[in-house]
C-alpha cells in the first residue's frame, strides 16, 4: 500500500474523518468497521472518503499514520535521537517516552489501541506500519545499544537485544488487564508508570552494562 508514503489533506473535514475513523476501527477492527458509520459519526457525507482517500484501505492506512503521527507529538523521541547525549541518557528517554505512549490513558489511548488491534489483526498496511512508523525508531534504538555494546556487537545480538528491552515496555500494555488486578499500584497515575520506566532503564541498563555469563 502507498498510503502511508503522501501526507492526507489538511481540510477540516479530512480531520474529522482521521479522528472518527481511529474510534471506528480501533473499536471493530478494519475488516469490520464500515465507511458509513465512520461518516454517520464524523457527520460528513459518505461520498468524502472516496474522495479525500478513495477506499477504506487507503482510509485506514492513512488512519495507522495518523495515529503513529500523534503519539510521536505527543511523545517524541528527539532526546533519544540526539547523538550529542550520552547514550545512557539516551536510552533512558526512549524508554520513558516509548512505555508513556504505550500507558497513556487519556485521549492517546484511543492511537495506541488502534495501533494494537494493527499488531493483533495485521492487515496489508502493515508492511507500510513497519517500513515508515515502526522501523525507523527501532533503528534509534539499535544505534543507542550498539553505542554501549560497541561497534562489534553482532546483529542476531543487537536485535534480541531490542526485542528485550521493547519486551519489558509492551507487557505493561498487552497484560494491563493482569497487572490491574495483581499489581494495580504499579501502574496507578504518572509517577507510577515514571517508576516503571526508571526500571526498565536501569535493568536494561545493568544488563547492557555487564559481561554476561561463558
Amino acid at each position: 500500500m502507498e498510503a502511508l508514503l503522501i501526507s492526507p489533506p489538511k481540510e477540516a473535514v479530512c480531520e474529522r474523518l482521521l479522528q472518527t475513523a481511529v474510534n471506528v476501527f480501533a473499536e471493530h477492527g478494519f475488516k469490520h468497521a464500515t465507511i458509513r458509520e465512520i461518516c454517520t459519526q464524523a457527520d460528513v457525507n459518505v461520498a468524502a472518503v472516496n474522495y479525500y482517500f478513495r477506499s477504506k484501505e487507503v482510509l485506514y492506512a492513512h488512519t495507522l499514520s495518523y495515529a503513529f503521527a500523534m503519539m510521536r507529538e505527543r511523545y517524541p523521541q528527539n532526546q533519544a535521537m540526539d547523538k550529542s547525549l550520552a547514550p545512557e541518557l539516551r536510552l533512558r528517554s526512549f524508554i520513558t517516552n516509548f512505555i508513556h505512549r504505550l500507558m497513556d490513558t487519556g485521549d492517546l489511548g484511543k492511537y495506541s489501541k488502534l495501533i494494537t488491534r494493527e499488531m493483533v489483526e495485521p492487515t496489508k498496511a502493515l508492511s507500510d506500519v513497519i517500513n515508515h512508523a515502526i522501523q525507523p525508531e527501532c533503528r534509534v534504538l539499535q544505534e543507542i545499544i550498539e553505542v554501549i555494546l560497541g561497534k562489534t556487537t553482532d546483529t542476531a545480538t543487537l536485535n534480541r537485544t531490542l526485542l528485550s528491552i521493547v519486551g519489558q515496555c509492551l507487557v505493561y500494555k498487552h497484560s494491563r488487564p493482569i497487572i490491574e488486578q495483581m499489581f494495580p499500584e504499579l501502574i496507578a497515575g504518572e509517577a507510577a508508570i515514571n517508576a516503571c520506566a526508571e526500571h526498565v532503564w536501569r535493568f536494561s541498563l545493568a544488563a547492557l552494562t555487564h559481561k554476561t555469563p561463558d
